[in-house]
């Protein structure tokens, strides 16, 4: 989904956004509020790459385990033939 209102703001308009938000909130709260997305915007990351993480562990022990059942497998083959 494209914010399709982005692409046609101007410099105009962003001054009247600042302004208005300036007004709105005042110039002491500004900073807090700017403050507070920029934590909830990494906190949004953080878990996102920790989601990610744990999917790319997950595939990586199914991976690990194939291979120790191979492993076991050609292991055990001499030994059942009795060629060891």
């Amino acid at each position: 989904m494209t914010l399709l209102f982005l692409n046609n703001l101007g410099g105009g308009e962003l001054l009247v956004i600042f302004l208005f938000a300036l007004l709105f909130f005042g110039s002491k709260r500004i900073p807090d509020l700017a403050r507070g997305l920029g934590r909830g915007m990494r906190e949004v990351k953080d878990a996102m790459n920790g989601i990610k993480h744990d999917i790319q562990d997950s595939v990586n022990l199914d991976e690990e385990k194939k291979i120790i059942e191979d492993a076991k497998r050609e292991i055990k083959k001499p030994l059942d033939d009795g060629t060891l």
